[in-house]
C-alpha cells in the first residue's frame, strides 16, 4: 500500500521493548508480525533496557530482514548508560530512522519525533520557580517541547504523526500510581501539538497506563508500551495498528 494509491496507510506502533543482551530471538517474532501488518513500523522509546551498545546490537539483529520502513525515538532507558549517541548510530546503521527533534516523510506520512520529558499535567505541572535544580528540570521539558515544535513546523504532508516516549496528556497514564504521574509526561508537550495539529500522537513509557485518550482538540493519543499491550491483549497482537487515509490518487 502506498500514499500515491489513495488507499489506507497502516502504522504499526510499539514501545518499551527493553531489549537486553539476552533478548536474542525474543523480539523478532513480534517485530516481524508488526512489520508484516503495516506499511510503516514506529517504536516509541525504551528500545534497550540500560542503553548499552550491546543491547542495541541485539535489537538490530532482531530487526534484520524487516521490509517496512522503521522510525523510532529513544526513551529514558536508552539514556541510562550515557551511550545514547552510540545506540542511535547502531540502530541507524540497521536501517532505523531515529528522530530527536527531526521530522521525516515515510509513505506520504509526515512523522515528527522527540523523547519528551517529565513535569506533570495541567494545573499540577511543575513550574520553573525556586532552586536551580527545579528550574533545570522544567527547562528540559521546555527544550523538548521546542524541539517538537520545530520538527512539526517542517512537515507539509496532509497526514502527520508525532512520536514521543513521554505522554503529552494525563489520560494515557491513568492506571499508574498517582505519585509518579509527574514523571510520566508533561502538558507542555501538548502545546506544540495544538499549534501544529497532527493526525495522531503515539507514546510509551506508562507500562500500567491507559491505551488511548484525546488531546483537548480531539486528536487521538495512543500509549503503545509493550507491557500494556501484553496485559490488554494476552493473545496478541502486542502492537497498535493505526490506519490513516492515503493521499488522493
Amino acid at each position: 500500500m502506498d500514499a500515491a494509491t489513495g488507499t489506507t496507510i497502516r502504522i504499526a506502533a510499539v514501545s518499551d521493548l527493553h531489549c537486553t543482551k539476552q533478548s536474542h530471538g525474543v523480539l523478532a517474532p513480534l517485530l516481524q508480525q508488526a512489520a508484516q501488518a503495516a506499511d510503516v513500523l514506529v517504536m516509541c522509546g525504551d528500545l534497550t533496557d540500560y542503553g548499552l551498545p550491546e543491547e542495541a546490537h541485539v535489537l538490530a539483529r532482531e530487526l534484520h530482514g524487516l521490509r517496512a520502513p522503521i522510525v523510532a525515538v529513544l526513551g529514558n532507558h536508552d539514556f541510562e548508560s550515557g551511550h545514547q549517541a552510540e545506540v542511535t548510530e547502531i540502530l541507524t546503521t540497521a536501517g532505523v530512522t531515529v528522530l530527536d527533534g527531526e521530522s521525516v516523510e515515510v509513505r506520504g506520512v509526515g512523522i515528527a519525533g522527540i523523547k519528551g520529558f517529565c513535569g506533570g499535567f495541567g494545573r499540577y505541572s511543575l513550574g520553573p520557580w525556586g532552586e536551580a535544580g527545579t528550574k533545570a528540570f522544567v527547562r528540559e521539558t521546555l527544550d523538548e517541547a521546542l524541539k517538537l515544535e520545530s520538527a512539526l513546523a517542517r512537515l507539509r504532508t496532509p497526514q502527520r504523526l508525532a512520536l514521543l516516549h513521554y505522554s503529552p496528556i494525563r489520560a494515557t497514564v491513568e492506571g499508574e500510581p498517582l505519585e509518579i504521574f509527574p514523571f510520566l509526561g508533561s502538558s507542555r508537550l501538548e502545546e506544540p501539538l495544538m499549534r501544529y495539529p497532527v493526525s495522531a500522537v503515539i507514546h510509551g513509557h506508562a507500562h500500567k497506563g491507559y491505551p488511548e485518550g484525546t488531546m483537548s482538540n480531539g486528536v487521538p493519543v495512543y500509549n503503545v508500551a509493550l507491557p500494556l499491550m501484553r496485559r490488554l491483549h494476552p493473545d496478541g497482537p502486542h502492537f497498535r495498528l493505526i490506519e490513516l487515509p492515503g493521499a488522493e490518487a
